[in-house]
């Protein structure tokens, strides 16, 4: 995933990452990678980063950004659908952008939601392990997905009025987190266009069944941010974030970090 800036420090970065999801049966981390930064004048290298957590950190973040424009502005009940490595970022980065009072966590194994539950009441996150899917989803205001599913856990059928979906895995064409009526339902937005419609099942597979138009996403977050693109327009409204990952969002990350190491 190489990505450059020409504008201000000129720098080159590129992700090498492997995703092996059996890992978790070995208790160990389904995603590895390293993050190489180098010089945009001389191609020398500057940094090798841990590319895992640099892709939780700048993931998270995404998907706190997009909740900027896409989450009620009263939001205050989180679910957090899946207990693997991004959970706890996600966590903190929704918490950072919306008055979360209430934290509900998921996951197919209790026992690692219990372990992850631990770990963010460690840190002053108050978290209650739901047992129920469909109910916690009914009662949340921002569902956050982080999963390898390969198919869907939200059922578009439980999502209440003003809530806002963040899927953040499903990141080949074939897995998704969230059904067709979910995408019917929602006002739809995207990290990037181009990978979203062919990266991830969540937005391909509705795609395909004409459940959804390319025309029918609302905007990506370059569009947000530049305001181009207009978000949650009213307090009734669902709406959905589908993040795929793309490579300018690890640039900035690890520019960031190595800004802060001069």
């Amino acid at each position: 995933m190489p990505a450059w800036t020409n504008s201000g420090e000129r720098l080159i970065g590129c992700k090498l990452v492997s995703v092996f999801p059996d890992n978790t049966k070995l208790g160990k981390p389904a995603v590895h990678g390293n993050y190489v930064l180098m010089s945009g004048d001389t191609g020398e290298t500057l940094a090798v980063m841990d590319g895992t957590a640099l892709t939780a950190w700048r993931t998270a973040a995404a998907s706190a950004l997009a909740a900027r424009y896409l989450a009620r502005e009263d939001a205050s009940h989180l679910l957090m659908v899946g207990a693997g490595a991004l959970s706890a970022h996600l966590v903190r980065a929704h918490r950072t952008v919306r008055p979360i009072t209430r934290v509900t966590l998921w996951n197919r194994t209790r026992s690692r939601a219990v372990s992850t539950a631990f770990a963010l009441m460690a840190a002053g996150i108050e978290t209650v392990i739901a047992d129920d899917l469909e109910t916690a989803v009914r009662e949340a205001d921002i569902i956050s997905c982080a999963t390898l599913s390969e198919t869907p856990l939200v059922r578009g059928i439980w999502l209440k009025k003003g809530s806002h979906v963040d899927l953040v895995g499903a990141f080949t064409p074939k897995m998704r987190e969230a059904d067709d009526a979910a995408v019917r339902r929602a006002f739809v937005y995207v990290d990037d266009r181009a990978s979203a419609a062919k990266g991830s099942g969540d937005i391909a597979i509705p795609l395909k069944n004409k459940e959804l138009r390319l025309k029918d996403i609302r905007g990506d977050l370059f569009e947000l941010c530049r305001g181009e693109a207009e978000g949650r327009r009213r307090k009734d409204e669902i709406t959905l974030f589908k993040s795929t990952g793309i490579a300018i969002e690890d640039l900035a990350a690890a520019m960031l970090v190595w800004n802060q190491l001069q």
